[in-house]
């Protein structure tokens, strides 16, 4: 199924915009891959963070946007088998910004953009490792 497949489609509209936003503003350590350019609405991401507990490592993440986006926020996996406490080790993440509905009203909003979700996923790798209340509570313990 190719999202917003007619040409008036709002939401491909809207990703046409946030994807060049997003490649425009990427950071250096981060590589941005659509396997289909036809369909923005799934794409890969590689971190490659330069600072931390993960530096030098390389990890992909599955990006798919759904059709009520951005009522909704993308569904976002990581590929890469990690031993982290904020990623589980069959790639389910805990992101607030990746939550439809949250407590503390850090969730998803529908003024969050693709970018938004990049630089969260990059402070997964610096300064929102969660101990306190992580996904992987092994990985968090381990660390600790």
């Amino acid at each position: 199924m190719v999202l917003g497949a007619g040409p008036a489609s709002p939401v491909s509209g809207l990703l046409v915009k946030e994807v060049a936003e997003l490649e425009a503003n990427l950071p250096c350590t981060y590589k941005v891959h659509f396997p289909d350019p036809n369909k923005l609405h799934c794409f890969q991401l590689t971190v490659t963070p330069d600072e931390g507990y993960y530096q030098g490592g390389k990890f992909q993440f599955e990006t798919e946007v759904p059709d009520a986006y951005n009522m909704v926020p993308p569904k976002v996996k990581c590929l890469t088998r990690i031993w982290h406490p904020n990623i589980t080790e069959t790639g389910e993440i805990c992101l607030s910004l990746l939550r439809e509905h949250s407590i503390d009203g850090t969730g998803w909003a529908p003024t969050r953009t693709l970018k938004d979700v990049v630089w969260g996923l990059n402070s997964l790798f610096t300064d929102l490792l969660n101990f306190d209340d992580p996904l992987n509570t092994e990985a968090a313990e381990h660390h600790l």
